[in-house]
């Protein structure tokens, strides 16, 4: 099996998903890795809006906040109610769900200087309940 822990996928299926196109698992790895991405990001525009303001105007725009948390909320609908089905367990929706909406509630604090620090909050805590997801299917994790 390859593995790839920068992002955790795993490049090899067992022969019982193979019927899926995608397993709830790597669905899961890539939600986590989005995650972080998206933590980098928030990080990143924090700083260099700090260091070099015209950069900040690209990295800052409401554009990227908007796809990203459309995106965040499409893949963990996807990944987090697949393991809902799967194995059952309503808490690691419920973490994820509450992540979103911090993240969502990050996107009404443009100008008060807060949004970095919720988003990050955000971000981790919907990661928290997609690490979750994956040790309720797989307890190994």
């Amino acid at each position: 099996m390859i593995y790839c822990n920068a992002i955790g996928i795993g490049l090899y299926a067992p022969a019982h998903m193979a019927s899926r196109p995608i397993s709830t698992g790597r669905l899961d790895r890539l939600a986590v890795g989005l995650s972080g991405l998206c933590a980098v990001h928030c990080v990143a525009t924090a700083v260099l809006l700090g260091v070099l303001a015209s950069a900040g105007g690209l990295l800052g725009r409401p554009i990227i906040h908007e796809v990203g948390l459309t995106l965040a909320m499409l893949l963990g609908t996807v990944a987090l109610g697949r393991g809902i089905r799967e194995h059952g367990f309503v808490l690691p929706s419920a973490v994820g769900i509450a992540g979103l909406a911090i993240m969502a509630y990050a996107m009404t604090l443009h100008e008060s200087g807060l949004e970095p620090a919720f988003t990050i909050v955000g971000v981790a805590v919907l990661a928290l309940g997609h690490r979750l997801n994956m040790m309720a299917k797989h307890p190994s994790f």
